[in-house]
């Protein structure tokens, strides 16, 4: 799904540059850092406030890369966003696992470790599921790839978080 719509957005951003409507910009080019989005992080005092946090390192990539804006820069920057949380979702979600794991609780006759694992499969089918209407509200149209990056970043990282907040097994 990925490599497919990443292609789509590519032949779409070299067809607009040919067109003189946008100066093509390569995965290579894009001004990111994860950093921006990490240290909103660190700093903020709660979960709310963390998660205002994401989007923070696409927004400045988009707004400090020569052309940040094109449907293929946004994408890229959204992209490199959705990585770092997805990262930290999977590093989260295997401390929450460890901690159900050793706390050895139930749950109506469940481990926590299996509640935690179905929650986390049932999470993957929402973020999919809500990532691909947010992509139909743009009708086919160029603006479907990034929206797409987009909820799944915004996605990820509120999971990632979540996992980080929920206390499991403590």
């Amino acid at each position: 799904m990925f490599a497919k719509r990443n292609l789509i957005i590519a032949v779409c951003a070299a067809f607009a540059a040919q067109l003189g409507h946008v100066a093509p910009v390569a995965a290579q080019d894009l001004t990111y850092s994860s950093d921006i989005t990490a240290s909103c992080v660190a700093q903020a005092p709660d979960m709310n406030d963390q998660l205002a946090c994401i989007g923070a390192s696409a927004n400045a990539c988009m707004e400090d890369t020569p052309g940040g804006y094109s449907t293929y820069a946004m994408s890229g920057c959204l992209d490199r966003e959705l990585q770092y949380w997805d990262g930290l979702l999977n590093e989260n979600y295997s401390g929450a696992m460890t901690r159900a794991r050793e706390a050895d609780e139930y749950m109506d006759g469940k481990p926590s470790e299996t509640a935690l694992r179905d929650m986390q499969r049932a999470w993957i089918t929402f973020r999919d599921a809500t990532c691909d209407y947010e992509r139909a509200l743009w009708g086919g149209g160029t603006g479907g790839g990034p929206a797409t990056v987009g909820c799944l970043m915004r996605l990820t990282g509120t999971q990632a978080l979540y996992l980080a907040d929920s206390r499991i097994g403590e």
